[in-house]
């Protein structure tokens, strides 16, 4: 009986112990150490502006007949926006017509004339040896070619004078349709059919709004962050967020606040929103140029007394998996991430779930995080 008894107890204690044993393996979550770039950034207040803005004058005098757009309306390039009263244009080119066909016929006349003229002193040079022929009408006939000549080169400058004249009225007969100089959208109509316009007078606003740009005042200390080859992050008032590129850093700085007025070139994509030039956005600059650093999921951090630990996955006697302690040195957050100066090396799986009771050298059974 006292055999049995010692049996049953010697095999209630290796269940024990074995159950205690499986109740050890605590179950965790890992993530692994990794290398990356990084840089620490610095918001900055930017807007939005328009490559292409500015005033659509009217380039000729006269009364408008007809407005074609209205404020907000999108425009494309040469669409007529509206029209000057062209009637006396028109009468001007008719006349400038006629100018030109009266200076034409005139250069026939002056052009025949100096044919006879030409003729008639071939006709006494074939004479000036002969006495039926004195040399004062000789003179006479070149005196008269040279008036000839004279008349073609008149009527000649007569053609061309009316020719610009002719130009210059189809020209203004152009300008009489007021057309948009590139696409865009009208952000002001100032004028009505029926206004007068002078000439240079402004008639429409108008801002190429698909054609942005992000513009912002940078602190010159920040400027050796930029490059024209790396992008910077930039977030909109609505939350989304987008990258942008450096174009131009304009050379003149603000003497009180110490910043330049710095240019990016950045395409938002469709959850950008409806957009408008002067619309907020934030950028964020580079405060130094980008290095390289050993980073670990800032949930495997736990703060011990004056310390920072991390608990990473060994293997421990009899290939069983263990939770190893490492004391760690950090530096700075890299969003979800911290990057670690030493203590532990790319590669290493770090716990980042269930390392609040670990104790060194536990049983741990791994599972990667999601």
């Amino acid at each position: 009986m006292t055999i049995q008894k010692n049996i049953g107890f010697v095999v209630f204690l290796f269940i024990y112990c074995t159950g205690a044993q499986a109740q050890q393996a605590a179950l965790v979550s890992v993530d692994n150490v990794i290398r990356q770039q990084f840089t620490q950034t610095v918001p900055v207040l930017g807007r939005l502006v328009a490559k292409r803005s500015g005033s659509i004058a009217s380039r000729i005098r006269g009364a408008i007949s007809e407005v074609l757009v209205e404020l907000g309306d999108e425009v494309q390039t040469g669409q007529v926006l509206a029209r000057i009263d062209a009637t006396n244009l028109d009468l001007r080119r008719q006349q400038a017509q006629s100018q030109l066909a009266e200076s034409q016929s005139r250069l026939k006349t002056a052009k025949a004339q100096l044919a006879l003229a030409t003729q008639e002193v071939k006709r006494l040079e074939g004479l000036t040896n002969s006495a039926a022929v004195s040399k004062a009408a000789y003179d006479d006939a070149r005196q008269q070619q040279n008036i000839a000549f004279a008349r073609v080169n008149e009527a000649e400058a007569s053609i061309n004078s009316s020719k610009a004249n002719l130009e210059i009225n189809n020209l203004d007969l152009s300008y009489a349709e007021i057309k948009a100089p590139f696409n865009g959208t009208i952000t002001q109509k100032l004028t009505e059919v029926g206004n007068y316009l002078q000439l240079g007078q402004s008639v429409f606003e108008i801002i190429s709004d698909k054609n942005l740009e992000l513009e912002a005042d940078i602190p010159a200390s920040l400027l050796s962050g930029l490059s024209k080859t790396a992008d910077v992050k930039v977030e909109l008032e609505n939350g989304s967020e987008h990258t942008a590129r450096l174009r131009a850093i304009i050379p003149e700085e603000n003497p009180r606040t110490r910043t330049r007025r710095v240019r990016f070139v950045t395409t938002l994509g469709q959850n950008a929103g409806v957009l408008a030039t002067a619309q907020s956005a934030t950028v964020h600059v580079p405060a130094a140029p980008v290095r390289q650093i050993t980073s670990v999921h800032k949930d495997g951090i736990v703060r011990r007394g004056d310390s920072n630990i991390v608990y990473i996955v060994a293997m421990g006697e009899g290939d069983a998996t263990i939770a190893e302690l490492r004391t760690v040195q950090t530096g700075a957050a890299v969003g979800n991430r911290v990057e670690v100066i030493e203590g532990i090396n790319e590669g290493d799986q770090v716990v980042i779930r269930g390392n609040e009771r670990l104790r060194p050298g536990q049983a741990i059974q791994a599972a990667s995080a999601q």
